[in-house]
């Protein structure tokens, strides 16, 4: 039987979470947007607070409290305050967990240590590729053996590239088989280029080419065997899921005490009829959106397979936070398009739910 009512443990951390997006998140918000630069102290702050930290082996720092539904409701929390912090709040997630599920004990040792140290070390997945077919399972970018290496050659996009990262986690294909591989930032052949975003602009993400990048086979993450990608892209779109929910939230919630402020012929906006109904059918789809992802994520944990769940959570919600968005964006009529209000930074980050592939884990 599924059971959502949080513990009490994971009440008071969604509580921890929620103050830090009201207090530190959301007031840098706007002026990392407008800069295009992340805050390195709400950096900071969320790594004191151990987000990633909490979720990794004792053995190596860690405070080996690793559950896929707590994780959803940090998500959806940081992403209440805004998307692109949160998404660099969980950065370290896109090492830090594959190398705790699938890596090798060496890769553990080598790896884990710096996400649980004292400052804030981001993490970097390369799954999306620049193609129409791109498919997380079928990657275009190639791994093949020679000798002791391997060599990748293609190209990623919307890699997320924050400054004082050292590794980079690669999706290939080696023998039609997709793998990740663990690529130092640095590697020769391998070439960053900055992209341009619509949303998350604080966020720096790059398009990654990759020719004929050298990495020794012990490179290969889980060793010979390798690891489960469908679990890796399954825990990003939950992840996603959970964000998205965070952003339709934010944008409703917004929206709705705009409506209770904003008069016109002598009444708030939020008394008529087509304001109204617009807000409830907003909190009805938010409230369906998360009940999805709060299911994979339990599925997650009791060790399910949840290819079906994750993909509909991730769809559902993309979907409904984009719609949220825009109805946001005609509650505040002619404000909705002003980058004086919130809204419209709501809407351009949720335009990109539906492109997104493995940007942050749970």
């Amino acid at each position: 039987m599924i059971d959502f009512e949080p513990t009490e443990e994971q009440q008071l951390i969604v509580e921890t979470v929620r103050q830090f997006a009201a207090n530190e998140i959301r007031p840098k918000a706007r002026e990392c947007e407008e800069a295009a630069k992340l805050d390195a102290g709400v950096l900071g702050g969320a790594h004191e607070l151990g987000f990633t930290a909490n979720a990794l082996p004792e053995e190596f720092g860690g405070g080996g409290a690793r559950s896929a539904v707590t994780g959803v409701l940090i998500a959806e929390e940081l992403a209440f305050g805004d998307l692109a912090l949160a998404l660099a709040i969980q950065s370290p997630t896109l090492v830090a967990l594959p190398v705790a599920d699938a890596g090798t004990t060496e890769q553990r040792k080598t790896l884990l240590p710096r996400f649980t140290a004292q400052s804030f070390v981001p993490g970097s997945l390369a799954v999306v590729e620049p193609a129409f077919r791109s498919d997380p399972f079928r990657p275009a970018t190639t791994a093949r053996r020679e000798g002791a290496d391997f060599v990748l050659d293609g190209h990623k996009c919307l890699v997320p590239w924050i400054d004082g990262g050292d590794t980079v986690l690669v999706v290939a294909s080696e023998a039609g088989t997709p793998h990740v591989f663990v690529v130092p930032r640095d590697a020769k052949g391998l070439v960053a280029t900055p992209e341009q975003n619509m949303g998350i602009r604080a966020l720096p993400t790059v398009e990654l080419a990759l020719s004929g990048v050298r990495v020794p086979a012990s490179a290969k993450l889980g060793g010979d065997a390798g690891c489960d990608v469908r679990a890796l892209v399954n825990r990003g779109r939950v992840a996603l899921a959970a964000m998205a929910v965070g952003v339709a939230r934010a944008a409703f919630e917004v929206a709705r005490d705009y409506a209770k402020q904003r008069q016109t012929f002598g009444a708030p906006i939020a008394t008529r009829q087509a304001i109204a109904f617009k807000l409830a059918d907003m909190a009805i789809e938010i409230d369906g959106a998360r009940l999805l992802a709060w299911e994979a994520a339990w599925k997650l944990d009791q060790g399910d397979d949840v290819t079906r769940e994750a993909t509909l959570a991730r769809h559902q919600a993309s979907r409904v936070a984009l719609e949220v968005a825009d109805g946001a964006v005609q509650v505040f009529g002619g404000h909705g398009y002003i980058r004086d209000y919130l809204p419209e930074l709501h809407l351009r980050n949720a335009r990109g739910f539906s492109t997104f592939e493995a940007l942050t884990l749970v």
